[in-house]
């Protein structure tokens, strides 16, 4: 079930998650062949904790990892990836359903350039099982994120 904060973002925006069965979408490889898109398509949200007590929120492409050099020049810290109870905690979403929008507002969210190629992206609805279809720039608005460049090649 969507949680209520991320299904009153989707309909404050015209937005519409599709549903599955439960743990069908926890990867971007899997929830590319439930929904029938390309792994990039597949929006990835990646919380990280830097060496400054921050967290922040990456989102990217599906079929891409992150560059630590890359999030080093951006950040003016190192960072590494958040684990699974603290991604909960900070964010309220388990892995795998992770949710760039409905959080609280003082996470400092960044949306990868690697997702603008394609026409429609599909972000995770807060759960292992949902996928949101919006465009690059309806993210970009919703979450009030930061571009960024920090994808392997």
């Amino acid at each position: 079930m969507i949680p209520e904060r991320v299904q009153k973002v989707l309909e404050a925006h015209g937005l519409q998650a599709l549903e599955f069965e439960p743990g069908s979408t926890p990867t971007a490889e899997m929830a590319a062949s439930r929904i029938g898109v390309l792994v990039g398509q597949i929006a990835k949200s990646i919380l990280l904790h830097g060496k400054d007590g921050k967290y922040r929120m990456v989102v990217l492409a599906g079929d891409k990892k992150l560059q630590n050099n890359k999030l080093k020049a951006l950040f003016g810290v190192k960072t590494s990836m958040a684990g699974p109870e603290e991604t909960l905690r900070v964010t309220g979403f388990p892995p795998g359903g992770v949710c760039p929008f409905g959080l609280d507002g003082t996470l400092e969210i960044y949306l990868d350039k690697s997702l603008e190629k394609y026409e429609t992206i599909y972000p995770a609805a807060g759960t292992d099982s949902t996928g949101v279809p919006c465009t690059f720039r309806e993210l970009l608005e919703i979450t009030g994120a930061a571009l960024c460049d920090v994808a392997a090649p």
